[in-house]
């Protein structure tokens, strides 16, 4: 097979295969093989997990925590910290935010740190490559606002070089144009108990004998400039007006030094019932687990939130939030680490969508064993934070780990959805899909698209608050939810939901790209987004004819690279004249083979090239992908789920094999 395609760069082709060749033996005999390796890792109950790997800022914030609330860490699991640490320090010295991404002088200081309270030399060779690293790239002045803090509670940053929100934020009603709800969830959920932390500015004491110093000089090698370490945030207020004029980042320019005089002052009765509420706050949302959130950054602020405030190490919210925070731990050959999230429910419904796709018995005892578990999972409590802007709606969706009833997300939600109708098409009647499809509905947002977590949490402008150098607050409509949901909603085939369809639909036609393709805000990247979309536009009956739909896929056909495959880096987040472009990896060739196939033909030659990618790749029933994949916030955090190399290819492939058969 052979096939011509046409990129920016100019022709490319295809590895050249016999005309005869049929990869249809070869996919059925992979899907088989693949079956085999899932529900050989599947859980006793029936669930299915695996790692989901970020970056190592957070095992060294764990290390950071235990620091200061002096519980140190035991010898043998230092050893395996530090072993999973230099194993994957880059040649240059650096540790980055992804294994296919460069390295990161917030990650690299933070990994230092950490290694230095471990016990590390300075001396060692591989610190001093770390070292030379850091100061190669502009020293500790560099690091960004989160580093700032976490090296602000052990002396070695000034607090007045960090911004500051003060816990009265936590007073500001709900109708505000700026208030926590405005906040992403994630956001949310991490501030709050900063806020406590911002009010007491801790300072702990380090292992090099300075105590609980305002100037700790142990990392002063790092500086470029060690005598000043004042370093400003934000650009001056006249800088700001220059390039922004009038605008939001000018108003909270202008904002940051009254808030921060008035953070100075520490205005008594207000200032004790703020911090009361946020207190409050944390507790209330703290789950029986002791979980917050279901992330680490609000479960480590929290815990440390709570012991600023009084509370002893053996009470129940402390006690019960360090445990939580211990099930987040990885300890295996690479060494000991500590996830930022865990993703249960994800993967267990991906994997059933990935068998069932494959053809296998959907009336199996292993699948219904994953279908009661998911089933088992629902959030039917009624509260959460989503409650705030949509009080009329009511619970029915699903969060992505074991326990965060606080913060169901629309996009497992509607991937529960396409696999319980997968599994049993007449789920459709049940009120577990009911449930769930009338809380999807309410979530849609005023633009017609969905988000993850909030409805309407589309105010960029929060963004330009100095606290915020990730672009990280809010959680507006993205295309692979819209297009997550809308797929549901094709196959549930319920007119309820026809007008929510209508303007979903809409939105996806607002937000194509020029060049054809669709932004992926939780999977790298377009190549994911256009993938999500052109699925849902099948089930929602939208003929190839369409336009948009004739340059998606003419998108997807152009950036297959030589080898059948494809692959999309990180940095096309940054700089759109690398979409669709990378090395090529396994759950990327699938998410675009499952785009071309919503449409095109299984005969298709890029279509047969890329599933012959994904035969010739697999060993051992299943498939090898060291590249982040994931997205937890563009340019800032990536993710490696252990599974996307699995479950994709097998939807992949399942789809080519009912197709081809």
């Amino acid at each position: 097979m052979e096939e011509n395609i046409i990129t920016d760069s100019g022709e490319q082709r295809l590895r050249v295969r016999s005309p005869e060749f049929d990869p249809l033996p070869g996919a059925r005999a992979a899907v088989e093989s693949a079956t085999r390796w899932a529900f050989a890792n599947q859980k006793p109950d029936g669930h299915w997990y695996a790692e989901l790997e970020s970056n190592h800022t957070i095992t060294a914030e764990y290390v950071f925590m235990r620091q200061a609330l002096e519980l140190g860490i035991e010898k043998e699991r230092g050893e395996k910290i530090k072993r999973a640490f230099f194993g994957d320090q880059k040649p240059d010295g650096s540790w980055g935010i992804a294994y296919n991404h460069r390295g990161d002088v917030s990650t690299t200081a933070e990994v230092y740190l950490a290694l230095r309270i471990l016990g590390v030399e300075t001396t060692d060779e591989r610190m001093k490559r770390a070292e030379e690293f850091i100061v190669s790239n502009g020293g500790l002045e560099k690091i960004r606002v989160f580093t700032r803090i976490n090296f602000a509670m052990f002396g070695l940053f000034p607090w007045d070089a960090v911004p500051v929100v003060p816990p009265e934020f936590i007073l500001v009603p709900s109708s505000s144009p700026v208030n926590i709800y405005r906040l992403s969830s994630w956001a949310r959920g991490t501030m709050v108990p900063l806020f406590i932390i911002f009010h007491h500015k801790p300072i702990f004491a380090l292992p090099n004998g300075q105590g609980k110093s305002e100037n700790n000089t142990w990392l002063d090698h790092l500086w470029k400039n060690a005598a000043d370490k004042h370093v400003a945030y934000m650009p001056s207020l006249s800088k700001t007006i220059k390039e922004h004029g009038v605008s939001w980042k000018t108003v909270f320019s202008l904002t940051d030094p009254v808030l921060k005089r008035f953070d100075r002052r520490k205005i008594g009765t207000l200032r004790e019932i703020a911090l009361k509420r946020c207190e409050e706050w944390v507790l209330e949302h703290q789950e029986e687990t002791g979980d917050w959130a279901g992330i680490f950054p609000p479960m480590v602020n929290g815990v440390l939130a709570l012991a600023l405030q009084g509370l002893p190490l053996k009470s129940g919210p402390v006690k019960l939030g360090l445990d939580a925070i211990e099930r987040f731990a990885i300890d295996d050959e690479r060494g000991f680490r500590v996830q930022a999230c865990v993703s249960p429910v994800w993967d267990t419904i991906l994997m059933m969508i990935g068998v069932l796709d494959g053809g296998f018995d959907q009336n199996d005892a292993r699948l219904a064993q994953a279908r009661d578990w998911i089933v088992r999972e629902q959030i039917l409590v009624d509260h959460g934070d989503w409650k705030v802007y949509n009080p009329k709606g009511r619970p029915g969706g699903w969060a992505f780990e074991y326990k965060n009833t606080w913060y169901p997300d629309v996009d497992d939600t509607a991937a529960v959805v396409i696999g319980l109708l997968k599994q049993n098409p007449l789920a459709g009647k049940t009120t577990t899909v009911q449930a769930a499809c009338d809380w999807i509905a309410s979530m849609q947002n005023r633009d017609g698209g969905w988000a993850a977590f909030d409805i309407n949490n589309d105010k960029l402008y929060l963004n330009d608050i100095p606290f915020s150098d990730m672009d990280s607050l809010c959680d507006n409509s993205s295309p692979d939810v819209t297009g997550r949901v809308l797929e549901a909603f094709g196959i549930l085939q319920d007119a309820r939901f026809d007008e929510a369809c209508r303007k979903g639909i809409e939105y996806l036609k607002r937000s194509q790209e020029p060049q054809g393709s669709w932004f992926g805000r939780w999977g790298v990247n377009y190549v994911y987004g256009t993938s999500n979309v052109l699925c849902a536009l099948k089930r929602q009956g939208l003929s190839d004819a369409t336009p948009m739909i004739q340059r998606a896929l003419r998108w997807l056909k152009s950036t297959q690279n030589q080898d059948g495959g494809w692959g999309e880096c990180l940095e096309s987040y940054s700089d759109k004249n690398l979409m669709g472009k990378g090395e090529s990896t396994a759950s990327q060739t699938a998410w675009a083979l499952m785009g071309l196939l919503a449409y095109l033909p299984a005969s298709n030659s890029a279509i047969q090239a890329g599933v012959c990618y994904l035969i010739e790749h697999q060993r051992d029933g299943t498939w090898d992908e060291k590249q982040f994949t994931g997205t937890g916030f563009p340019n800032h955090f990536y993710l490696r789920y252990h599974m996307y190399r699995h479950y994709f290819p097998m939807m992949a492939l399942g789809r080519y094999i009912s197709q081809a058969g």
